[in-house]
């Protein structure tokens, strides 16, 4: 079939054929945008936090009064909380993974201040944080109960004698070498002892490009406010959350209960912007196919209905219902070729923009390769129904003249 004929049917009607191609294209450029943006929010909210956490959650109280005392609080605490039936275990902490909210500090390899420092942000836990948190100890070894500092001055230095440190952090700081037994800095006077170094551990921030760079060390902060990891075997999480709200809340009455909260449910808030934008952008991308297929339907039926008389005269001439068929498939996939190849330079286009602006990948061709396909097949089944109605179309209609 020669596609002179086509073209030439097109530009008599091409002012319908324009906003179909340009419909598809602006589809191309957007759709293949949308969804580079919704497979990297998915990767983010996807990546493994390093900790047990659909096994864990976090209490919060407050003390007051004169009576109040903070460690024999956080100390009476633990005990009842670990001779609970299914707590794993149990560690104060002094902030939540992928909270939002958090402690970071500027560490180096040595005491100089004009060498290179790595920004990290910090645990404080007792000999329990480990297997309270569940993460993977790749190198070294757990803190020791003797290790562990009371900081009673809220005010005194973040840093202890001793770090656990993620393997991220450990190849910022030393490269290749290996960690366990150096001396990290925090400026020219504070140090500790690397005695053990993790595969993996997020940190508080899921927007932050060092999430990865996290440190432990053996600390219970000062109160009055006290925050703890718990740990529970797996199903038993949601039963003790109220298990051990209630039991705190009896146990002290210099102190109250502020929050208890699983660790899914703290995730879910931090990520629930990207969350959205996944949902956003996979509402418009339905919406751009779906309307982008009714055009396409719209003009075939369109084009069918007023060559009427012509399809009769070539039924009439000895043209086969598939001839009629592949000439509309064929007009549809040149409109629609037309349309993508518009819709390439578009996309990528857009995606410089968005990435020049908001710091983002640039598009990937793989992901503008896969939306012409996705349009070419699009584009064929939309003008298969109303190419079938041509084909239907008896070859008597050439006779009529009204």
């Amino acid at each position: 079939m020669e596609i002179r004929p086509i073209l030439s049917a097109m530009l008599r009607n091409k002012t319908g054929a324009i906003l179909v191609g340009l419909q598809i294209a602006l589809t191309l450029a957007v759709v293949a945008n949308a969804v580079f943006i919704i497979m990297q929010r998915v990767e983010k909210i996807g990546r493994p936090p390093g900790i047990d956490s659909d096994n864990l959650f976090f209490v919060q109280s407050y003390g007051f009064g004169p009576n109040y005392d903070q460690r024999s609080t956080i100390d009476n605490d633990l005990r009842l909380i670990r001779s609970l039936p299914g707590v794993v275990s149990a560690s104060p902490i002094n902030g939540i993974p992928l909270s939002g909210g958090g402690s970071a500090t500027n560490l180096g390899p040595t005491a100089q201040r004009e060498k290179q420092t790595i920004n990290t942000n910090y645990y404080t836990v007792d000999e329990h944080g480990m297997d309270s948190l569940g993460v993977k100890l790749v190198e070294g070894r757990n803190f020791t109960q003797t290790e562990i500092e009371f900081n009673p001055d809220p005010a005194g230095g973040q840093f202890a004698h001793f770090a656990i440190i993620t393997r991220d952090t450990a190849r910022a700081l030393f490269g290749d070498e290996h960690a366990v037994g150096k001396t990290i800095y925090q400026g020219s006077e504070d140090s500790a002892v690397v005695i053990g170094v993790m595969e993996n551990m997020l940190g508080a921030w899921v927007g932050w490009d060092k999430l990865t760079q996290v440190m432990l060390i053996p600390r219970i902060q000062a109160g009055p406010l006290a925050r703890y990891v718990v740990r529970t075997e797996l199903g038993q999480r949601d039963a003790l959350m109220a298990e051990v709200e209630k039991k705190l809340s009896n146990n002290n009455p210099n102190r109250a209960i502020t929050f208890v909260r699983s660790h899914e449910k703290i995730k879910e808030r931090s990520y629930r912007a990207d969350s959205r934008m996944v949902a956003f952008l996979g509402v418009l991308i339905g919406l751009m196919i779906s309307v982008t297929a009714l055009g396409i339907v719209g003009l075939a039926s369109f084009l069918v209905s007023v060559r009427r008389k012509q399809i009769g005269t070539r039924r009439a001439v000895g043209a086969r219902r598939i001839d009629i068929i592949r000439y509309f498939m064929l007009e549809n996939w040149l409109l629609t070729t037309g349309g993508v190849v518009a819709g390439t330079v578009l996309a990528f286009a857009f995606g410089q923009w968005l990435s020049s602006a908001y710091s983002l990948p640039r598009l990937p061709p793989t992901y503008v390769a896969g939306g012409v396909a996705v349009l070419w097949l699009l584009g064929q089944l939309a003008a298969f129904l109303p190419a079938r109605r041509a084909a239907a179309v008896p070859p008597a209609i050439a006779t009529r003249t009204v």
